[in-house]
């Protein structure tokens, strides 16, 4: 396993901007990821953000972001060390209240209004379509190594999806079709004294802009379409496309987000297992939530 860099990266950051010394605090730190305040000698303060691949190219989505009129967190300064990304960003402070749904709403329209960016992956309706043949990659690999042997279902899900995908992905570029944050949540919006920044572009794709509002809820209650439908009603009042509500793939609009967005869950969580966390231990967990996932897609997609 890769040494997390973060002590050199951040010497790296200090140097490049001008700074000799800072006293670190951490705010939310995982495996593949950490987040820190760090307080220079003069009482100033940044965010230090450090992280592995394939969250290593946040720095050029944010910059890019910034450029194009997204309201998000400046980045100072970035470094790559050994597979790892370092940046350091302006510091919102706290914020003053969590984001409801008519923030998540106002963000969208400016994110999706925004031009598109060629420099960010594409999740198009070909990239849609082979989103489970992907996944049954992952299933093939992971059983080469002696895991998820007990995971026929999983299998058997999979197949099923992918036979149906060709026609259920249909519609994936009907507006709102561009940026695609991706990772988006209340958590991901921070509301502070001189108005919201959109945060963690870590995974900020060109796609179906509908992949945002059905990641807002979370994964991790029951998928609730009646809920998505009146968000996205939401969304068009505020200003964005009305093509948000036209059905595609031969579903509802709420149903088919809720439903490829999950797929997608699916075969990161499956990347995961095999690519970017490879350890076992976690085999369980990966399993559970994947066969959770994959009864909502059969479901939402009515497959």
């Amino acid at each position: 396993m890769t040494t997390n860099p973060s002590t050199e990266l951040l010497d790296n950051l200090l140097t490049a901007t001008g700074q000799t010394t800072a006293v670190r605090e951490e705010v939310r730190v995982w495996s593949m990821s950490g987040v820190e305040r760090v307080t220079f000698p003069d009482g100033s303060t940044a965010i230090f953000k450090y992280a592995k691949k394939p969250f290593d190219s946040e720095d050029q989505a944010l910059r890019l972001a910034h450029t194009l009129g997204v309201p998000v967190p400046r980045v100072h300064a970035s470094a790559v060390l050994n597979g790892w990304l370092g940046m350091l960003m302006e510091d919102l402070g706290p914020s003053v209240r969590e984001a409801e749904d008519l923030d998540g709403v106002t963000a969208t329209v400016i994110l999706h209004s925004t031009r598109t960016a060629s420099r960010l992956p594409v999740l198009d309706q070909e990239r849609l379509r082979v989103l489970p043949a992907r996944a049954l990659d992952h299933l093939d690999q992971l059983r080469k190594a002696d895991r998820w042997q007990d995971a026929d279902d999983v299998e058997d899900a999979l197949d099923r999806i992918a036979q149906a995908a060709g026609a259920r992905s249909a519609g994936a570029r009907l507006e709102p079709f561009g940026w695609v944050h991706s990772e988006f949540h209340p958590t991901s919006l921070h509301i502070g004294d001189h108005g919201w920044r959109l945060l963690d572009f870590a995974r900020a794709f060109t796609g179906p802009g509908l992949l945002d509002f059905a990641s807002w809820h979370g994964t991790i209650d029951a998928p609730h379409p009646v809920r998505l439908r009146v968000l996205l009603e939401q969304y068009v009042t505020a200003g964005g496309t009305p093509d948000a509500l036209a059905p595609r793939g031969g579903l509802t609009a709420e149903n088919w987000a809720l439903g490829w967005h999950r797929m997608w869950a699916v075969e990161w969580f499956m990347e995961q297992a095999i690519r970017w966390i490879n350890d076992p231990a976690t085999d369980p967990a990966y399993i559970k939530a994947v066969r959770r996932h994959l009864t909502d897609v059969l479901h939402l997609l009515e497959i």
